[in-house]
């Protein structure tokens, strides 16, 4: 049984994600969607918020052959303990291949019998990101042509919360 991972963050997942979950799902035969716990970037959501909206997201894609978890620690090690063959890691321009490629080469160092996949979505998915989609919903923008249902749901309430503690931060101050 070939296992794959297909790690991120996620925060939140986008309909970019979702085409590269849909191309891996016919490729493999089981795929974990690892939520990455530890993370450089400052998330907007909290693990347990990113692990949810996966998880209602693949719910509705209704792939037996899919589940989500989350993980710290290296993510070839995560891989490696889940049995797989392979990660999964999506491309959406050149400029994300340099990086990718470097963590590719690490990651076969680290652990050899764990090759790296890149998968590219579809056009009108490849310009996505996590980091668009939260500046235009912070911003007041639709953003239900780029994320789940749920996501657009997590957003606004997110967005609204962060706002009121803005507003309320700036009336503390005068």
């Amino acid at each position: 049984m070939k296992k794959v991972l297909y790690p991120g963050t996620f925060d939140p997942i986008t309909l970019g994600h979702v085409d590269v979950i849909l191309k891996a799902v016919r490729l493999f035969d089981e795929v974990i969607i690892g939520v990455s716990g530890q993370t450089p970037k400052e998330t907007l959501f909290q693990l347990e918020e990113r692990i949810s909206l996966v998880q209602l997201t693949i719910k509705e894609l209704s792939f037996q052959n899919l589940r989500a978890s989350s993980y710290t620690g290296l993510t070839v090690d995560f891989a490696k303990q889940l049995g797989c063959c392979a990660i999964i890691r999506g491309l959406r321009a050149v400029s994300d291949f340099e990086s990718e490629f470097q963590l590719a080469l690490m990651n076969r160092r680290l652990e050899p019998k764990i090759e790296t996949i890149f998968l590219m979505p579809e056009d009108n998915h490849i310009y996505l990101s996590s980091s668009l989609v939260k500046e235009i919903s912070r911003l007041g923008g639709d953003i239900s042509p780029f994320v789940p249902v749920a996501v657009v749901e997590a957003l606004k309430q997110k967005m609204s919360k962060r706002n009121s503690h803005s507003i309320i931060s700036h009336l503390s101050a005068q």
